[in-house]
């Protein structure tokens, strides 16, 4: 997992990242079928995710590489036991009931991250991966934004809203594989949607030249539309448990 691609903007991501639906945690609890004895989240970030897993009333234990934006989780959930390290490398002292994480599955390795999270789960334990495709409402809005990134030759992946629980169901690893989806509608003026797209890791991949170039593009496709983005987000909930 990459250690230093959000860190450098920890508190703008804090700030301007979407939330979570609460519903999303109601969900969760009743696949669960009880308060579990903790939850383990992987790639805690700033603890976007932390504040939905926290509804569930368990201990939560948050592994996060990076410590830029561990200060942040730390500051905001302190109670929560933060441990530095990566998906790859942790170990815990025992298995867990519950692997959760959100946004981070595609950072992971394709090849392992199915097993390994298998191997950290407890028998029947519970994995739950939350997922987001920033869509958009409006058609033509798509068509302009959609142009600028093309012509920058990096498009954005454009992933399935099945493809999690695909990856769960691939591997034969997990039984119960379950998606359910909440999606809602967040209107964006030019400013703020530019600060959200800095927090991407494809932009913060780019060089800082390239970055700049990106903004100001995307700037003049926002004003050129109306100076407001309607943002989609199409979230999900994927959930499963540990076959074997």
């Amino acid at each position: 997992m990459a250690t230093t691609v959000f860190g450098e903007v920890a508190a703008q991501y804090d700030d301007i990242r979407p939330g979570y639906p609460v519903e999303m945690a109601d969900a969760l609890a009743a696949y669960l079928g009880g308060t579990p004895e903790l939850v383990a989240e992987i790639g805690a970030g700033t603890g976007k995710g932390t504040e939905l897993f926290s509804r569930l009333g368990a201990p939560m234990l948050c592994v996060e590489p990076d410590p830029r934006m561990a200060e942040h989780l730390r500051a905001k959930f302190p109670q929560a036991e933060v441990v530095s390290a990566d998906f790859e490398s942790w170990a815990p002292p025992v298995p867990v009931p519950v692997l959760a994480g959100t946004l981070v599955w595609h950072l992971l390795d394709p090849a392992t991250r199915c097993g390994r999270a298998h191997g950290l789960l407890q028998a029947d334990g519970v994995i739950a991966l939350i997922g987001r495709k920033h869509a958009y409402v409006d058609p033509a809005e798509q068509a302009a934004l959609d142009a600028v990134f093309a012509a920058d030759g990096k498009s954005y992946p454009d992933r399935r809203p099945e493809w999690i629980v695909d990856d769960f169901a691939a591997s034969g690893l997990f039984r119960d594989v379950e998606l359910r989806r909440f999606d809602s509608e967040l209107p964006l003026a030019t400013e703020r949607y530019l600060r959200l797209v800095e927090t991407f890791s494809p932009f913060r991949l780019r060089t800082p030249e390239r970055q700049q170039s990106l903004l100001a593009e995307l700037r003049a496709a926002v004003d050129g539309i109306g100076g407001v983005v309607h943002l989609r987000l199409e979230t999900t909930l994927n959930l499963g448990r540990r076959a074997r």
